[in-house]
């Protein structure tokens, strides 16, 4: 990783692309430096205003990736992002198109599902967003039938279309950051596994008969502590990216099951061709056995064959 400077930062800022690779790169180098993250969100935030309205959506994409991928090692960006994302937002969305409006909503529904922040900074992201304050709906609630409109009012559930499948490179890099996962972590499960009966059993308190043997207990209790809550929050980031690649997985089979059904029809159109093809070579074959080979008549060399002239057809001599 390089050495963090402002500089540095606008640098890199001014280079983001929107691809998924750039975003990553980007975003691991921030987060290798979050001891700045005060800064970096200052320069992110100016820097946003700056760029052009083609790439401002990038940059969201770019604090979505921070911020999601920072938390397991520490809340600095999801707090300091929390005073300028709304209004990043609001400016993001003011100059948006519905296109772009749609990939922010589902930023934030992201961010609602995994509960990035709190319920009022939720609010004011989709009064930003949308205008008005929205309640996310139940899952109940999302689509709903009623049997007293009109037949034409009703719903076609065939006509909702799921979202476009993850890509492999989405697939491999959801794996591969599995790879490091909490569950996995055996120093830390070791650290656990030690961790001394008395931090573990109020009952055990009544042995401390003095200040000394209470305050050497309270440090090993708050050590505890710090422990299991960061490993706590390591298991939730993971549930969450578990999740989040068991709906990777569910759309990349769906969309590979789709590719299948569609190569096998495929397929049997073209077994249908060859057939056919195959029957015209056959009947070829046999109409060619049965007509004149006029390769085989004589060549006389220097000589020219003269067909016979009418008269001579009927010339008795």
């Amino acid at each position: 990783m390089s050495a963090f400077s402002e500089a540095a930062l606008e640098k890199k800022l001014s280079e983001l692309s929107n691809s998924q690779q750039s975003v990553q790169t980007l975003s691991l180098w921030l987060i290798h430096h979050r001891k700045h993250s005060r800064l970096i969100v200052c320069v992110w935030d100016r820097e946003l205003r700056k760029a052009k309205p083609g790439r401002k959506l990038t940059f969201l994409y770019l604090a979505n990736d921070v911020i999601q991928n920072s938390k397991r090692k520490g809340p600095e960006f999801t707090k300091d992002f929390a005073p300028v994302i709304v209004d990043a937002f609001k400016h993001v969305s003011r100059e948006a198109d519905e296109g772009c409006k749609k990939h922010l909503g589902r930023v934030l529904s992201i961010w609602e599902e995994r509960a990035v922040y709190e319920n009022d900074i939720l609010d004011d992201l989709k009064t930003a967003l949308y205008g008005e304050k929205k309640t996310k709906k139940r899952p109940y609630e999302e689509i709903k039938l009623d049997k007293d409109e009109d037949d034409d009012e009703d719903e076609d559930l065939s006509k909702i279309t799921p979202e476009e499948p993850p890509q492999t490179t989405d697939l491999i890099h959801a794996l591969q950051e599995l790879e490091n996962a909490a569950c996995g972590d055996a120093a830390v499960h070791q650290r656990i596994g030690s961790l001394p009966v008395e931090v573990q059993d109020v009952s055990l308190l009544d042995k401390i008969t003095d200040k000394a043997s209470g305050d050497q207990l309270s440090k090993m209790v708050d050590d505890a502590c710090m422990l299991l809550a960061d490993y706590n929050g390591r298991l939730a980031a993971e549930i969450d990216d578990r999740k989040q690649l068991t709906r990777m997985l569910s759309d990349f089979l769906r969309s590979q099951k789709e590719v299948l059904d569609e190569k096998e029809q495929q397929l049997e159109e073209y077994k249908h061709k060859l057939a056919r093809v195959s029957q015209v070579r056959k009947e070829l074959r046999l109409r060619i056995q049965n007509l004149p080979d006029f390769s085989r008549l004589p060549n006389v060399t220097g000589s020219r064959v003269h067909l016979p002239y009418a008269g001579d057809l009927y010339n008795d001599d």
